[in-house]
């Protein structure tokens, strides 16, 4: 007997004659149901609805709102693209077409570039294509078959592709009109499943197989959502989402600059983003002195003998800068460790003397190639809040739980929600089997132990340690890895790092290696973006701007900015002989929290009357040090919102 499991509705038994169509059960059942079911699952695997059903077992049918069902719908749709493509421009040789987060892409190898025009062609050959409801038709044959195929079509990357696998291999093509691809699948049945909304977003360059040695190919990208609605709101976020581009935002609030004259990726901080990257760095000083950490400062270059030591030159040596001094090669710091552990091995430590808890806003610089570097959130140059915490084998799971702690009271702080991910052992690294295994078992186990729930992310370890990867959302929903805490007993092996214990002997500590925020640069661009520029009260580069109604007013606006001052309250002026509207719209789009009018009842009254930033409501007139300290009370409040964790 067979199980068809259906989610959101009852699940029925039957027994099928043997090959009969997983679509055809279904529709004997209720063809009803076909209308929004694209694959099945069997036994961990999808399949298509035109696969043999099994006689026996469970089978479970992937609705095409589900996770697995929008991946194999966007795919679906990289596939109809394709198809497009092709019969536009024939000339065109086609890659590889995912689906990934929010859509899909496809790369093609074509001498002309593809323009707007291009794209707008495409998609309307695409809504033919889907109106025409063509079925996807599987196709399996060996590896000579599929070489013999794709040398007829011409397809070269095809080829390269077939070429790379086992001589044995079975494998699946799929046609859609005309067009044919090598594929493993599954597809949607019928092209008409894609009626909900697919729509082409943007093109970009990309290296085939992402190596830039290999020719560039021109990328489509795309998205696709099995109803109309779902399509119309995530076009609207995307429109949001430039919107609050916080490189669009860093030049109209005169934040930060990345000039071709200094370099790529390294960033020029202007007054207010040096400042709001100041009160962010404060920020983070006085939370880590609060919680037990001591604040170290370790060299921007250390010598390679040192690198090779730790593991770095052989494992990350791709992604530092070195350089040459008095005939000594030098590494330029990727990370902060090293300088760490030197520090807790300049004396003897007792058992009594740990937890160690090393904090550095240390600056450091990576090789990041030029196609991945993007406004703040991925540079060359960055400071990290980086942390390393040496303990006892005993203390380690505390002080894990600690660090998640930090990172929870943080995010509410910020406003956002989070995540967890488990990364486990990657294949290139260092360390025995046992360390790993008692590093992965020790953060599992300060997961567990809260009731945390985490998913894992196999393979995608540091080279020296398994860790645990914090996923923010921000105001749009989207994720942000920033926090991670990284479980090490290699490299204080390495670095001969010892304790004294109660029993006399020397003791091997464990390391943790941590950050709260991750690089301040990204952490900044992903809050320009989530606030899109309009900062709370405690973190806004300029708190208040002072402006006058006339010149007359001046003198007591003068003094007004002095007491403010006085008072470490961030504040402009705006003087100038200008309308007072004209004033008040620039400094609402410059997103400055309170704007303080001064004109004749101000002057004859010696006070203040407060205009907010959201809605422009204006307070109740107030004196200039009531105002300071309502400006106080509303950093506290906002402040307090995270619960300082102690050890």
């Amino acid at each position: 007997m067979l199980t068809v499991v259906v989610p959101g509705h009852e699940s029925f038994t039957i027994e099928p004659p043997a090959g009969r169509p997983l679509a055809e059960i279904v529709a004997a059942r209720d063809s009803r149901l076909l209308k929004d079911i694209v694959a099945a699952r069997i036994a961990d695997r999808l399949f298509d609805l035109a696969a043999p059903a099994p006689v026996t077992g469970e089978v479970e049918l992937v609705y095409a709102d589900s996770p697995a069902g929008l991946d194999i719908l966007r795919h679906s749709a990289a596939h109809v693209m394709a198809a497009a493509v092709k019969e536009l421009f024939p000339e065109t040789k086609v890659t590889i077409g995912p689906a990934i987060a929010d859509g899909f892409f496809y790369d093609f190898d074509r001498s002309q570039p593809f323009t707007p025009d291009d794209l707008e062609q495409i998609e309307k050959r695409m809504k033919e294509l889907v109106k025409k409801n063509a079925p996807f038709t599987r196709r399996e044959l060996d590896r000579d078959e599929a070489l013999e195929l794709f040398a007829a079509l011409g397809e070269d990357y095809k080829l390269e592709l077939i070429r790379d696998l086992p001589a044995g291999e079975t494998l699946s093509t799929y046609q859609v009109d005309e067009f044919v691809d090598l594929c493993r699948g599954p597809h949607i049945p019928r092209t008409g499943l894609l009626k909900g909304g697919f729509k082409l977003l943007s093109l970009a360059g990309a290296y085939w197989r992402g190596d830039e040695k290999n020719k560039m190919l021109q990328r489509i990208y795309g998205t696709a959502f099995p109803d109309k609605e779902a399509l119309k709101h995530h076009i609207e976020m995307l429109e949001e989402a430039k919107r609050r581009d916080h490189r669009k935002l860093g030049r109209e609030l005169d934040l930060f600059s990345i000039d071709d004259e200094v370099g790529a990726g390294f960033v020029i901080w202007h007054p207010k983003g040096a400042m709001l990257r100041t009160l962010l760095e404060d920020f983070e000083r006085r939370e880590h002195l609060r919680r037990g950490y001591e604040i170290v400062i370790g060299p921007q270059i250390l010598k390679q003998e040192l690198w090779k030591r730790s593991g770095h030159f052989d494992h990350y040596r791709e992604n530092m800068y070195f350089t040459r001094i008095e005939e000594q090669e030098y590494g330029i710091k990727p990370m902060n460790c090293l300088a760490h552990m030197l520090i807790y091995k300049s004396k003897v430590r007792s058992y009594r003397d740990l937890p160690q808890r090393y904090f550095e806003l240390g600056t450091v610089y990576r090789h990041e190639k030029s196609g991945v570097l993007h406004g703040l959130l991925r540079v060359r140059g960055f400071t990290q809040d980086d942390a390393h915490i040496i303990c006892t084998p005993d203390q380690l799971q505390e002080e894990i739980t600690g660090v998640l702690g930090f990172v929870a009271d943080v995010m509410e702080i910020f406003g956002f929600p989070f995540s967890l991910e488990l990364s486990t052992r990657p294949e290139k690294s260092i360390g025995s089997d046992e360390d790993w295994a008692r590093a992965t078992t020790a953060l599992t186990k300060a997961l567990d132990s809260h009731g945390l729930e985490y998913d894992i992310n196999a393979g995608d370890g540091a080279f020296y340690g398994p860790k645990i990867d914090v996923k923010l959302k921000d105001a749009l929903n989207r994720e942000w890895q920033c926090a991670t805490v990284q479980c090490d007993f290699t490299l204080p092996e390495r670095f001969e790092l010892t304790y004294v214990g109660a029993d006399g002997a020397r003791h091997r500590p464990v390391m943790l290696h941590r950050v709260i925020l991750g690089s301040i640069e990204r952490f900044i661009g992903v809050l320009i973006e989530h606030y899109a520029g309009a900062f709370p009260l405690w973190l806004a580069p300029v708190q208040t701007r002072v402006m006058t109604v006339t010149e007359e007013h001046v003198p007591y606006a003068r003094e007004v900015a002095e007491i403010l001052r006085a008072a470490d309250i961030r504040v402009e002026t705006d003087y100038r002989n200008e309308k007072l509207g004209y004033k008040i719209r620039e400094a609402q789009v410059e997103k400055v929290p309170y704007m303080l009018v001064i004109g004749g009842q101000e002057v004859e009254h010696r006070t203040v009357t407060p205009r907010l930033r959201e809605g422009g409501a204006n307070l109740e007139p107030m004196t200039a040090a009531e105002f300071a300290a309502r400006v106080r009370d509303e950093c506290q409040r906002q402040m307090r919102k995270g619960a300082t964790h102690s050890h």
